[in-house]
């Protein structure tokens, strides 16, 4: 019996594969026949047409007008739906003590159907909950959600957040089961970038930083190594404020909003990443950052870091969208098959 229900699950897991192998190929084709799409992922014309009849019937995948003919049988053009199914991505921000939520609706190829912004006197569980119910309601195909915060998610639960009143909270398991669609709920610095170096479009795997400082908050950075956001063992990766600045957070708070003390911390923060994960580029973002300040930086780096291994500085420009970015493109992930034979980003 054990046997049998191997086999059984074997099968369900390959033609999962098969069925994300065929929606990747149309989604990057744009239309396709049966016999370019077997060529495109490499399966048979038979086991495409009969995923595509399928597909065809829950409405994922649309047949178009035939193909004109040669004298043979027409062959029959298939597209990918891209409105069969939408996200919803929603992200929260404290800046100058302002709380906020940012809001977009994608569709299965991450172009967006909506968005805005909520400027709030309190961003909690239920500020985020309220809006997100209000997404689904209006578009009722969202089949997943991502969520951006400030701060670390370990184990379900928030942990450490720059907005406090999100601290402790659970908010993973709350909003699955309360609407039982994917959540996923991922650091800000973590989607920003992984949205940067999405739109570099690097033909080899690169080692990559973002790293931010807005003031009255603690700085926070997201890495890339070799291609895939480095989370670290407990997802602490990134958390450069718990550096040894040899001095209290509360000084560092402190220092990190005065002149004269503040290139010096960020000289320190970019060392210290350049000395362990020798990047090819620290892209420096928040309101704190100018770009006159860069050569200071880069020179006071100098005094610790031999120049053939400094990376490129340069100041990222709109981290906001390249945030937004990055969370749709996890979020959409998060409803391709975990089997598929594309590397995934972890």
């Amino acid at each position: 019996m054990n046997t049998i229900n191997q086999i059984a699950n074997n099968s369900i897991r390959v033609k999962k594969i098969n069925q994300e192998l065929i929606k990747q190929a149309l989604k990057s084709m744009k239309e396709g026949t049966k016999s370019t799409i077997a060529t495109a992922t490499g399966l048979s014309i038979a086991t495409c047409g009969n995923i595509l009849n399928e597909l065809i019937e829950t409405g994922e995948v649309i047949e178009t007008e035939l193909e004109a003919s040669n004298g043979g049988r027409p062959a029959r053009r298939f597209i990918y739906n891209v409105d069969f199914s939408y996200i919803a991505c929603i992200y929260a921000k404290i800046e100058d003590g302002i709380e906020s939520l940012t809001y977009a609706v994608a569709n299965s190829v991450g172009e967006r159907v909506d968005h805005g912004f909520l400027e709030l006197e309190c961003v909690d569980a239920a500020a985020i909950d309220h809006l997100l119910g209000t997404l689904i309601k209006q578009y009722n195909n969202i089949k997943a959600v991502g969520i951006g915060i400030p701060g670390l998610d370990h184990r379900g639960v928030i942990n450490i957040c720059d907005i406090y009143t999100l601290i402790d909270v659970p908010l993973e398991l709350q909003l699955r089961e309360k609407y039982e669609i994917e959540v996923t709920i991922e650091n800000d610095m973590n989607l920003t970038v992984y949205g940067f170096y999405k739109q570099q479009d690097y033909e080899e795997d690169k080692t990559i930083v973002v790293v931010t400082f807005i003031k009255g908050t603690f700085p926070g950075a997201g890495i890339m190594i070799d291609g895939h956001i480095h989370k670290g063992n407990t997802r602490f990766a990134g958390e450069v404020s718990f550096l040894p600045f040899g001095i209290s957070r509360e000084e560092q708070i402190i220092h990190m909003g005065q002149t004269d003390t503040f290139i010096p911390l960020v000289a320190h923060t970019i060392s210290s990443l350049t000395a362990v994960i020798n990047p090819e580029t620290i892209a420096l973002t928040g309101n704190q950052i100018r770009q006159v300040d860069v050569p200071h930086i880069y020179r006071s780096c100098l005094e610790v870091i031999p120049e053939e291994h400094m990376p490129h500085l340069i100041v990222l420009d709109q981290p906001d969208n390249h945030y937004m970015n990055g969370l749709i493109a996890i979020t959409l992930e998060s409803l391709t098959y975990s089997l598929q034979l594309v590397e995934k980003r972890r």
